[in-house]
């Protein structure tokens, strides 16, 4: 696992042992950027369920002017912060060791970020928790856009209730992006 572009451009990047992560992959992460890099200049990036902070750091590396990483796994959130000093992109990136709703109403009253990446733990729900917080936050209004990482044929359609829907769908082998949107607005 590497960094793809930017200033850190193929800087390698560390990964915990074990089935506690599952890190996108450099081709996944690069065709993702290249959708998401007219975006990326100065952007307010949030990386939740960050893992090995692989997304966020490939953020920071391409011009996002701050990123903020949550992740509750202590191994993990270690070694976020081992892989940015290691890429030098720690000076504009904030570690939240703690879960991602927690992370959520800590961060509550700061200005809404550009994009948000989610890729929970597939199965148990969490995205839908994240979505119902941020309905009601300040953190995603009208121009975030809000990236859920899910299993291939994932069913979005509950997300409507929470004021959200996909508005682009990119489909891999055995995974896809959801780009999601507020209902009604324009995104990317």
């Amino acid at each position: 696992m590497r960094v793809i572009a930017g200033t850190a451009r193929s800087l390698p990047l560390k990964c915990i042992e074990g089935l506690e992560t599952r890190p996108t992959t450099d081709r996944i992460k690069e065709t993702l950027f290249n959708i998401l890099q007219p975006e990326m200049n100065g952007c307010r990036f949030l990386d939740l369920f960050a893992g090995s902070g692989a997304i966020g750091i490939e953020a920071l590396s391409r011009g996002a002017k701050e990123a903020v990483f949550v992740e509750s796994n202590r191994k993990a959130a270690a070694c976020i912060r081992e892989n940015l000093e290691f890429t030098r992109l720690m000076p504009r990136a904030r570690v939240l060791e703690t879960d991602a709703g927690t992370a959520l109403n800590l961060l509550g009253r700061e200005e809404a970020f550009d994009i948000i990446f989610l890729d929970p733990p597939y199965g148990k729900q969490l995205e839908a928790e994240a979505l119902a917080l941020l309905s009601g936050s300040s953190l995603a209004d009208e121009n975030t856009v809000i990236i859920l990482e899910t299993p291939r044929n994932y069913d979005a359609g509950w997300m409507e209730p929470y004021g959200f829907a996909p508005f682009r769908i990119k489909t891999y082998k055995t995974n896809q992006h959801l780009f999601i949107g507020r209902i009604g607005e324009a995104n990317i």
